[in-house]
């Protein structure tokens, strides 16, 4: 496999920069079955059954970046990527000069974090004054994706989030679960879908492209995932009643399928570097909801191994043609799996 088989050219003005004006009136682009079908996401009611069961990811965005200076001089940018204790994470630190172990930053001109070393490409920093998720949410902005170019607002602050995140960790919105509301949850729910959670906390890995053309030579970014007993307890029911398990976004998919590798859900926290391409056989879900993804990025590979490379270049080329909108505050599309997979 080859990084240029998973280019597409798209017209910029396609990337979507704001949300749609009213939560849950995207575009869906349904494939599902074997024909195609241009809705809306408020059709999911008819394209669902009861005793299918979706699964979400309730990782909750954090206001991951601060800005400040070193206390010897000099700008620096911190990206908290991962909440390690109460006072310390992983972050990527942009500065002219890397800050050494043991300096200090000063960040918003009243937090001090102390550089404690690093590990690969991350600097492990301890907070001072304040526990870290209380200095993001006093002193943090939202970590927009790079691909949109406004400065955050306060909309962004709710637009960005999914409306049932309960668990602090992300730099990185599941945008499938964007277009959900609450009226469309319990319209669901009353129909017989079932509802069931894990957690990945999204990590601003999902935004780096890959650098070598040989997909083998890559190597995943690894992020934290946790799975309910009560998530492997209602997979096995729905499993039992002939119901379908469907994916709200390649981070439930992932962390699913990741917990699956022994043969078996597993719950609990674990970590996953799961790199999903063309030629994986799907354990666990059997459809998949997600947003449209960047060009030679890891997600648009692992939405070719979930509904067929061929069906994805077809899929993509009709969306850019029907003009949906692409990216984390795009429109969507629903997918079946590609049950004739053979290793490329």
């Amino acid at each position: 496999m080859r990084l240029s088989d998973f280019d597409y050219q798209l017209p910029e003005e396609l990337i979507a920069q704001f949300p749609p004006v009213v939560r849950g009136q995207s575009r869906l682009l349904d494939a599902s079955g074997e024909l195609v079908h241009d809705r809306t996401v408020q059709a999911l009611p008819q394209l669902l059954r009861p005793n299918d069961l979706l699964v979400f990811n309730d990782t909750r965005v954090l206001k991951a970046r601060l800005f400040g200076r070193k206390r010897s001089g000099g700008k620096v940018e911190v990206l908290v990527e991962r909440v390690l204790s109460e006072y310390e994470v992983l972050a990527h630190v942009r500065a002219s000069k890397s800050p050494p172990v043991d300096s200090q930053l000063i960040l918003a001109d009243r937090w001090t974090a102390t550089v404690l070393g690093r590990q690969g490409e991350f600097f492990h920093l301890r907070f001072e004054e304040e526990p870290a998720l209380a200095v993001l949410a006093q002193s943090g902005r939202l970590p927009l994706p790079p691909y949109i170019v406004h400065t955050p607002t306060d909309d962004d602050e709710q637009r960005y989030q999914t409306v049932y995140a309960r668990q602090d960790g992300a730099v990185a919105a599941p945008t499938a679960g964007l277009h959900f509301t609450d009226a469309l949850l319990a319209e669901l729910a009353a129909m017989g879908v079932g509802q069931a959670f894990v957690t990945l906390h999204v990590g601003a890995g999902t935004f780096q492209p890959v650098r070598v053309e040989d997909l083998s030579e890559h190597q995943m970014h690894s992020e934290r995932y946790d799975i309910p007993a009560a998530t492997v307890t209602a997979i096995e029911a729905t499993r039992a009643k002939g119901g379908r398990v469907i994916a709200v976004g390649t981070t439930s998919l992932r962390a699913l399928e990741s917990a699956a590798r022994c043969g078996t859900l597993a719950a609990g926290w674990q970590e996953t570097d799961l790199f999903i391409t063309p030629g994986y056989r799907f354990q666990l879900v059997d459809l998949l909801l997600t947003n449209f993804h960047l060009p030679k990025s890891t997600l648009l590979m692992l939405v070719s191994a979930f509904t067929g490379y061929e069906r994805m270049r077809a899929l993509y080329q009709h969306a850019i043609t029907e003009r949906y909108r692409f990216f984390s505050y795009g429109d969507a599309m629903l997918l079946s799996r590609d049950d004739t997979v053979t290793a490329w």
